[in-house]
């Protein structure tokens, strides 16, 4: 699953012109991006055109009664996305790029103490540059005036460089030619099922962080931080 990612990114870095993000949207450095977040995305119109976009990360339906369902699809599994009434129809023409620069996902170690028992890792390219998740967005009307647009992120079997920490991965398009054939409304069903596969295990880095980011509300650089020595030189969970 992907639960949680980061953006942080320097300022430096032209993100708007590498996602063709425009200048409407605001960017910001983020270190533990969470559910139900704003988050960063290249969405596109109804003729197909790539326009930056903020949603709200937990897709909601049109058909949802409550908004709260978004909380409960964060993510998409690739391998039944296609069938399930709440993806399928934004799988053919509201295909997303989630821009990210790393996720988290934490290996659970039942044989250490409580406080150790889980250890997050940070898992990012291997050049570091950023990138973008496969994702899929809709927008739901509530009462009144109320609009939200919303998005998941779809998910894939891990790669070997993250099987022993989680069964399963985010997808991380793995260049620019893949995020433009995501985009595009006219790409064959064929090859957008072609594109959610788990991103090359070269590609793929991964670096044991501190406990900073365990709290859901804590958004600051030190999220970042290295692990302990002590808890990074662990033997990996085979659980």
């Amino acid at each position: 699953m992907c639960g949680r990612y980061s953006l942080a990114t320097p300022a430096g870095v032209d993100l708007r012109s590498r996602f063709a993000l425009g200048e409407s949207v605001e960017i910001r450095r983020r270190f533990n991006v969470c559910p139900g977040d704003d988050v960063l995305a290249v969405t596109t119109s109804k003729q197909g055109e790539p326009r930056g976009d903020i949603l709200r990360w937990g897709l909601v339906p049109f058909w949802a009664k409550d908004p709260a369902t978004g909380y409960k699809m964060i993510n998409a599994r690739a391998e039944t996305v296609a069938e399930k009434p709440a993806y399928r129809d934004a799988l053919r023409t509201r295909r997303c790029l989630i821009v990210a620069d790393g996720f988290y996902e934490w290996e659970k170690r039942p044989s250490h103490p409580p406080r150790r028992s889980k250890q997050p890792w940070h898992v990012t390219r291997t050049d570091g540059a950023p990138f973008a998740f496969a994702g899929l967005w809709a927008v739901w009307h509530g009462e009144g005036d109320e609009v939200l647009r919303t998005a998941t992120i779809i998910t894939t079997d891990a790669n070997a460089t993250l099987r022993d920490v989680h069964d399963r991965m985010p997808v991380m398009l793995p260049d620019q030619a893949a995020e433009e054939a995501w985009l595009d409304h006219a790409t064959p069903a064929g090859v957008v099922h072609e594109l959610l596969a788990p991103l090359p295990d070269t590609l793929t880095a991964r670096r044991a962080v501190g406990p900073a980011v365990n709290d859901a509300r804590h958004d600051e650089p030190d999220c970042l931080d290295d692990a302990a020595p002590d808890a990074a030189d662990d033997p990996p969970s085979l659980f």
